[in-house]
């Protein structure tokens, strides 16, 4: 299911003055151009992705290791490298623990993170092939998705040249990230940092009964948006680049008055063109001075700095201030990401204006990407 060309707008109520508001701030949403160079955080990541592969492609001639990679690669969709080579050549973890930091520094995770490096088989059509006893080789998994050729090495540490659009007869192993661990990690640092800079509200405050209109018990819970079901546009990827790991940052005005940033993690969020149905809460009311909010949909492609992008977003929004009106901060977020970063188009996947309190249907984003279909959901307190 596509996305609809012509979104459906739902009836909102407005105030004057944030009407005036958002005709100063909202503008055409598209992304920067893509032609920027790699910036150093992704050729820091790619750089450190290719020698773990040429590492583990090398250490291959060895029978006993390439049988045992083999069935934990056949077992399991997705391999914890670093532990599973711990077991074996001290050489080849020295490699694999090198990158593993490597790749950690690079997106302002620290050492806390532990391994990344993981590794998974290119494209299950692979499977027979390596069950028959191919020797594979091996690749680093790509993070744009604009590449057009892959970079594979066997055993000998020759490089192959491959379609990215195509995936080979001949098996390939891929080295990649744990997206899931990376960008948990990474909400976290985002979360502290942004909180270092003030752009984050006090503790949660009561409902805002007045703002949402709503006579529920306040004290006995609080309302939300829910996330019934969500959709992203069918692209073709290619074959060496792993599922998406899709983030959320959510913006208002706190109650406190200061501009505050919630990431939100999407977790199941994986491929393009599928429908999911997570009843996810995106927007905790009770964070908000108003009943309006925006969503900046991201996706961590690998190249992610996470203390840079908290430290250019807290700049950006710092400036603004509450004038007792609802003010969209979409633009703002956007624009303070520098544009080297737009390497990825896909690394800003959609934006959604105004998400409303009391909002029940289907948004669809000011890019044309996805949609998601929301309800407000009270959460009652025991």
């Amino acid at each position: 299911m596509r996305p609809r060309q012509s979104p459906r707008r739902a009836a909102r109520t407005v105030t004057a003055a944030t009407l005036l508001a958002l005709a100063a701030t909202q503008a055409l949403i598209t992304a920067p151009s893509a032609t920027a160079a790699p910036t150093a955080t992704a050729q820091k990541v790619t750089g450190a992705q290719d020698r773990a592969a040429l590492a583990i492609a090398r250490s291959l001639g060895d029978a006993s290791w390439r049988t045992r990679l083999r069935s934990a690669v056949l077992a399991s969709p997705d391999v914890a490298l670093t532990p599973l080579a711990a077991k074996g050549d001290p050489a080849l973890k020295s490699d694999l623990t090198a990158a593993d930091h490597a790749i950690a520094d690079a997106k302002g995770l620290g050492g806390k993170v532990g391994s990344l490096l993981r590794l998974r088989l290119g494209a299950r059509s692979m499977r027979a092939a390596l069950t028959d006893g191919t020797a594979p080789w091996v690749a680093a998994a790509a993070s744009d998705d604009d590449t057009r050729t892959v970079t594979a090495y066997d055993s000998r540490g020759r490089a192959h040249t491959l379609d990215a659009r195509k995936a080979p007869d001949h098996p390939v192993y891929v080295v990649d990230i744990d997206g899931t661990k990376a960008l948990a990690a990474g909400l976290d640092v985002l979360r502290e940092e942004l909180a270092k800079k003030g752009v984050r509200s006090a503790a949660p405050a009561a409902v805002n009964t007045a703002a949402s209109g709503r006579s529920a018990a306040a004290s006995g819970g609080f309302w939300t948006t829910k996330i019934d079901a969500v959709e992203l546009s069918d692209d073709e990827e290619p074959w060496v680049k792993g599922a998406a790991e899709i983030y959320t940052l959510v913006s208002g005005f706190g109650q406190d008055g200061k501009v505050r940033v919630d990431p939100v993690d999407m977790p199941y969020l994986d491929y393009d063109g599928t429908v999911y149905r997570p009843n996810q809460i995106l927007v905790n009311w009770s964070n908000y001075k108003y009943n309006l909010a925006d969503a900046v949909m991201m996706e961590d492609d690998g190249d992610t700095n996470y203390h840079d992008l908290a430290v250019a977003i807290a700049d950006a929004l710092l400036t603004i201030t509450d004038q007792g009106a609802y003010i969209p901060l979409v633009d703002a977020i956007l624009n303070a990401i520098p544009t080297s970063w737009w390497t990825d188009d896909p690394d800003y996947v959609d934006s959604w204006y105004t998400l409303a309190q009391n909002y029940n249907g289907t948004y669809y984003g000011a890019r044309g990407n996805g949609w998601m279909t929301v309800e407000p959901y009270f959460v009652q307190e025991f």
